[in-house]
């Protein structure tokens, strides 16, 4: 029996919340981080805009909330929006200190200051970043302080497979106690226990046909915690980025929605201006709202694409505020001073997951969740432009301060059996696990995708219960690999998706659908909430 590795907590993630929770443990605790890939592979990696907080005398914390609580849509928790908008600036000011060299100008006094953007929703310029790869320098700046830490373990290419929790090994009460982890490498099953575990491990955008985000966001979190009993919440909200590059070749590269908070316009083929005849703000539209008028237009007229265009700028400006976006296009072709790009909407956010409080406590004792995988109350029915980052940063220093108050020594926990894989065999067709996969993003993209009917919903339940069960038995069968977890997070996270969707019989914020159009405040104000034993 192999031994099990214990910590004093358990970290499933490598991006701003997992880091930033290990971070602020790791003076006084012993922390594993898990990464299912390379460490540097996050959903924080690839986020170009940045993070918003008040820092502009002119701002205000009242200001910050009250745009926050309209892009909501009616359902963001206001207690969760001021906890995570007042932390704000503390958390850019913890970030400066880790060394993250976010950009700055010059101010009228001499005086150098953080630059700050504008983005979709906000009402001011209060989004701080780092040129235009804000995520790859937090990333890169928290992993380096991480890797120097002697009381944190980071464990790169290592799945975690499902939590442990006291029911499932004979104990009680029940309690998250740990975690069944693949080494990828190796292909062994290890035990990782531990009194306090982390879920941090983003989203699921690669539920969809196209998506922003890198292949590792396949919902681990959420189907992990699901079948570990937790309330997950809000599903059906999945924020759809509007303007990700249309090429072949440029995998899930998102063009930031800065270039339109710097005056980029949105045209259709002909080259006309489209947004203000939906929304008065234009391009600065919440994104639901940009996300559904450029579909509307593709739809309307056939078109596989609309186009980005910010080249009336000069082209000095362009490259020194967008020198990567600026040089990423460049490798497809494309010379964004003197050209629009070609673009089309993608699965980007998910504004529901496991349901916390402010503490990034989850319904299951022992388990915390922080970051994208969770839903807080911050982002209600649709999430504002870069308040992502700041949940993450916010919530990680939450969930650290309240597992610091919880002492539970690792050594006060039962024994957990190891991993028994002495009843399965090696999988004979794999074709099976790469069919599935494909058949469940294409439905999840045509039926659940930004607008939707009662009829593709029901269509798209149909298909994942047959999913679901042909999944089961390959998994039962077979030994596990890393596509083979994946596969079952996503099919349950699409399931999680479809029942939210289905239940909410009205359009608010990131759900539309065409057979309820309007918003009903009387019956439906109110988050969806999925507890395991409902019927679905």
């Amino acid at each position: 029996m192999p031994p099990q590795d214990d910590y004093d907590v358990l970290v499933i993630g490598s991006g701003a919340a997992g880091l930033g929770v290990a971070l602020d443990l790791a003076a006084i605790r012993r922390v594993c981080v898990l990464a299912k890939a390379d460490l540097q592979e996050t959903n924080t990696r690839w986020a170009q805009g940045g993070v918003s907080a008040v820092i502009d005398p002119s701002d205000s914390i009242q200001e910050h909330i009250d745009d926050t609580l309209r892009a909501g849509a009616g359902l963001c928790q206001p207690a969760a929006v001021e906890h995570i908008v007042r932390h704000g600036r503390d958390r850019i000011e913890w970030l400066r200190d880790q060394g993250v060299p976010f950009t700055t100008e010059t101010n009228a006094n001499g005086e150098s200051v953080m630059h700050l953007t504008q983005e979709g929703g906000h009402s001011r310029r209060r989004v701080v970043h780092a040129d235009d790869a804000t995520g790859l320098a937090i990333q890169t700046t928290l992993l380096a302080r991480a890797r120097a830490h002697p009381n944190i373990e980071l464990l790169e290419w290592h799945i975690a497979i499902d939590l442990i929790t006291l029911s499932k090994i004979g104990g009680t009460p029940d309690r998250c106690v740990g975690a069944y982890v693949l080494d990828r490498r190796t292909q062994n099953v290890k035990t990782l226990r531990a009194p306090s575990c982390v879920l941090a491990s983003g989203g699921a955008g690669k539920v969809y046909l196209y998506t922003s985000n890198p292949d590792v966001a396949t919902g681990d979190g959420v189907a992990m915690a699901w079948r570990a009993g937790c309330t997950v919440a809000n599903m059906e909200f999945v924020q759809f980025h509007p303007t990700c590059l249309y090429h072949p070749k440029a995998k899930s590269f998102l063009v930031s929605e800065a270039l339109r908070g710097e005056g980029a316009r949105l045209l259709l083929p002909s080259g006309e201006p489209f947004m203000q005849r939906f929304d008065p703000r234009g391009e600065l539209a919440p994104r639901d709202i940009v996300a559904r008028a450029i579909d509307f237009e593709m739809k309307r007229l056939g078109a596989d694409c609309v186009y980005l265009d910010i080249s009336h700028q000069p082209a000095a400006f362009i490259r020194r505020h967008f020198p990567t976006i600026a040089q990423r296009c460049s490798e497809f072709g494309f010379d964004i001073t003197q050209e629009p790009l070609p673009v089309v909407p993608a699965a980007h956010y998910f504004c529901g997951g496991v349901l916390t409080d402010l503490a990034g406590r989850t319904s299951l004792p022992g388990l915390y969740a922080v970051g994208e995988v969770a839903c807080t109350g911050l982002h209600g029915a649709n999430r504002m432009a870069s308040n992502s980052l700041l949940e993450c940063l916010v919530t990680a220093r939450s969930a650290a301060e309240s597992i610091v108050t919880t002492r539970d020594p690792v050594a006060h926990l039962p024994a957990i059996p190891a991993w028994d894989d002495s009843q399965v065999t090696d999988a004979d067709e794999e074709i099976v696990v790469s069919h599935n996969w494909e058949e469940l993003r294409r439905f999840m993209w045509d039926y659940v995708g930004i607008v939707r009917t009662t009829k593709r919903l029901e269509r798209a339940r149909r298909r994942v219960h047959l999913l679901r069960s042909e999944i089961s038995e390959f998994y039962a069968n077979f030994r596990v690999t890393s596509d083979l977890i994946e596969l079952r997070n996503l099919v349950q996270v699409a399931e999680l998706v479809i029942r939210c969707a289905l239940k909410r019989k009205e359009s608010r914020g990131l759900h539309f659908t065409l057979d309820y159009p309007a918003a009903d405040d009387r019956n439906y104000l109110r988050d969806t909430i999925l507890r395991p034993g409902d019927v679905g």
